[in-house]
């Protein structure tokens, strides 16, 4: 037990910064397994001794775990390592491409390759020094380098900043979506309070003042029993008529039921179709021959249809 939890705690740290899934975990195996068996068929190809048959592909192995957890280690190590052996050749080119997507600054970077190169280098030409041409074997040596190891490294730095710089625009781009959707709710929201606060104003103080003349007109003594009703018709009328638009009001400022204060006469306002009869009493009352007819089941509706219901019937 205690050697298995070693075993997960090393794994987890090799697998850090972030924690491998086991898929990608089995493909990281799988991959290591693959660059050492080929490093040992390299070794074997290139008449290796029995030592290196088994210590390059360990080694292999080893740094193809290591190589996301220390980039910069495993880079410089396995550049030098490959100028000792043909075996780390593979893994150098994966390397260089593990380094070039997480080495974090394009100074660290280029410190890291350049120590690479040197060593790769250096080690390659005091494996094959002849005496000869030391010049052209530090060019071949150069050049190999460049194709193997600082090609890839660079492809994959540029890929990894496109591909974080789409995934910013992204985010930026729905960020953006997000602000103006909030925009266009607020403006939304202000021009319904502006087109409220304008029939508050308007309408609300002209049925204010019919209320309070209709009111003064219907006591007075000079008026007939029938011109009082029909005075009393009218200030109920605009008394509802104030109830309503406050209810207007306050649909339109979101607020749905309507502040539903009581008229003078202490009754609470009728709203919506729940109104209609009382309208139909006041247009009798008023000496007009109306009749109203239900059909069908009576169920409840939203506030604006509720509203509009009841506008179409006082047009009618």
């Amino acid at each position: 037990m205690y050697a298995i939890s070693k075993l997960r705690a090393g794994w987890q740290w090799c697998a850090a910064p972030e924690l491998w899934s086991r898929r990608r975990t089995a493909g990281e195996a799988v991959l290591a397994v693959v660059l050492g068996l080929l490093a040992a068929g390299t070794e074997e190809l290139l008449r290796g001794g029995e030592l290196r048959l088994w210590v390059v592909p360990s080694m292999v192995v080893v740094l193809s775990l290591l190589r996301r957890r220390l980039p910069v280690s495993v880079l410089v190590v396995t550049s030098a390592l490959a100028g000792l052996s043909g075996g780390f050749v593979l893994l150098l080119m994966m390397v260089a491409w593990s380094s070039g997507r997480r080495i974090a600054g394009a100074g660290r970077a280029l410190g890291a390759f350049t120590a690479s190169h040197i060593l790769y280098v250096g080690v390659t030409v005091a494996m094959t020094w002849s005496g000869l041409r030391p010049l052209t074997q530090v060019l071949f040596a150069t050049l190999y380098f460049l194709a193997t190891t600082l090609v890839p490294g660079l492809a994959s730095r540029y890929w990894t900043q496109r591909r974080t710089l789409l995934h910013a625009l992204q985010e930026r781009n729905a960020q953006l979506i997000r602000e103006r959707a909030m925009i266009v709710g607020q403006a939304r929201l202000m021009e319904r309070r502006r087109i409220a606060q304008d029939m508050h104003d308007s309408l609300g103080h002209q049925l204010a003042l019919i209320s309070v003349h209709t009111g003064a007109l219907e006591v007075d003594p000079e008026l007939t029993v029938r011109q009082r009703e029909v005075v009393g018709v009218l200030r109920g009328a605009s008394v509802h008529a104030m109830h309503e638009l406050r209810e207007v009001v306050g649909i339109l400022r979101d607020d749905v039921a309507g502040p539903g204060r009581g008229g003078e006469d202490g009754q609470r306002a009728a709203r919506g179709t729940a109104g209609i009869e009382e309208l139909t009493q006041a247009a009798r009352a008023a000496g007009s021959a109306v009749e109203l007819r239900r059909t069908g089941e009576r169920r409840a509706l939203a506030a604006a249809s509720d509203h509009a219901a009841t506008a179409s019937s006082r047009r009618h």
